[in-house]
């Protein structure tokens, strides 16, 4: 397979595009009427839940599985593992959508979306003991960097074009941006680091409202982890299903080196958090079998699983087993993430959440526009690599 990434090519209006835009506006209109109506009216939030499902999955989940970008630069450019490079360019897309999306997630969700511009520039107003504002500044910084980390995918597309202004420049833009990549890619490795462990920290805010078996000062540790190990089994999904669906070459051989990574990495979180569990004096809660016990174990095991399924040599060089262990991996961090954001967190025995359809049917659109958005970018830019060109 060539290392070289190539556009796709094909039409864009397929049958299941047209699916996809359909539930795209589906969720665009249910958006515009949240806006008019209120979150009141449109979500099963409360005073009791000021975050549901758009937080729990587009924010805190979403954001981690748009790790693929930083858990792949820490394997080429940290660890030096240059062959891995042809995963890094999808990934970054990856990443760059998944954490817009979070971005535009958080804007439907609070009250004053347009207030959100003060952020980065009343700097004189930051309260820094906020582990929100951390957040919040480096998720848009990173929006950001992923992009620019991604410009030069459009910007060799552009070099090509027939006009000589168009194309000179697209030029110079991608030497400019080539002799800063340093400097950038270093930025995709501090932001990340800092935010993802800030997600922990605000739910140790909670206090005693969050369940002991997920209230825990390394939770920020246990958030970074977990989204590393997610970030490598969304690149294993992304380029098993992208192999599937465009008919490129696969990319097994990388990928089953790549998960080499992985073992040492899920069983260590596991260690951890049962140590962690131990020490605090906290184990009998395990094995107290109620809903909190049976969800616990529940995380534990889906790291757990694919840890062992990937110990085999055989197993990871076999795509269907290195899909099937991707996929609990990404299930165990998202069942973390939503066990510590909303199953644990007990506001009081008076409030309960579930989300509202209008939540449901929005996150659902988001999510098919994301995935629009994917296809038009690998079909028209150079993405993936070993992917024929149409003809």
């Amino acid at each position: 397979m060539s290392d070289r990434a190539v556009p796709v090519g094909g039409p864009i209006m397929t049958r299941a595009f047209k699916i996809l835009l359909a539930v795209g506006v589906l969720g665009l209109a249910l958006t515009i009427w949240r806006f008019a109506s209120g979150l009141g009216a449109t979500t099963g939030l409360s005073d009791g839940y000021p975050w549901g499902l758009w937080i729990a999955f587009d924010v805190v989940t979403g954001t981690a599985l748009a790790c693929g970008g930083y858990a792949m630069a820490i394997l080429v450019y940290i660890l030096n593992k240059g062959r891995y490079h042809p995963l890094v360019r999808p990934a970054v897309l990856t990443s760059a959508l998944g954490y817009s999306v979070a971005a535009l997630a958080i804007m439907i969700d609070v009250g004053r979306p347009w207030f959100i511009y003060r952020i980065p520039i009343r700097v004189g107003q930051w309260n820094l003991n906020s582990a929100l504002l951390e957040v919040a500044l480096c998720v848009m910084a990173y929006v950001a960097v992923l992009w620019i980390e991604l410009a030069p995918a459009f910007l060799e597309k552009l070099e090509t074009s027939r006009s000589p202004f168009i194309s000179r420049t697209a030029g110079t833009a991608n030497k400019v941006i080539n002799k800063g990549l340093i400097w950038i890619l270093a930025l995709g490795m501090l932001l990340p680091t800092m935010h993802q462990s800030s997600l922990g920290t605000v739910m140790l805010l909670a206090g005693p409202k969050l369940h002991p078996l997920w209230r825990t000062p390394l939770v920020p540790l246990l958030f970074l982890l977990s989204c590393i190990a997610m970030g490598y089994a969304v690149v294993v999904m992304e380029s098993t299903l992208s192999s599937r669906a465009f008919r490129r070459a696969s990319e097994s051989r990388m990928l089953a080196s790549v998960s080499v990574a992985m073992v040492p990495l899920l069983f260590g979180y596991v260690i951890l958090r049962i140590l962690d569990v131990a020490l605090r004096g906290d184990l009998g809660l395990v094995f107290a079998f109620d809903q909190y016990s049976l969800w616990f174990l529940l995380e534990l095991a889906l790291f757990l699983i694919p840890a062992f399924m990937l110990l085999s040599s055989r197993r990871r060089s076999n795509p269907a087993q290195l899909f099937r262990a991707a996929m609990l991996m990404i299930l165990g961090g998202a069942l973390y993430r939503f066990d510590t954001y909303l199953v644990a967190f007990r506001p009081g025995q008076n409030w309960s959440y579930f989300p509202a359809v209008p939540e449901i049917l929005i996150t659902v659109g988001i999510v098919a526009a994301e995935i629009m958005v994917y296809l038009i970018i690998v079909k028209r830019f150079p993405i993936l690599s070993g992917a024929a060109p149409s003809a």
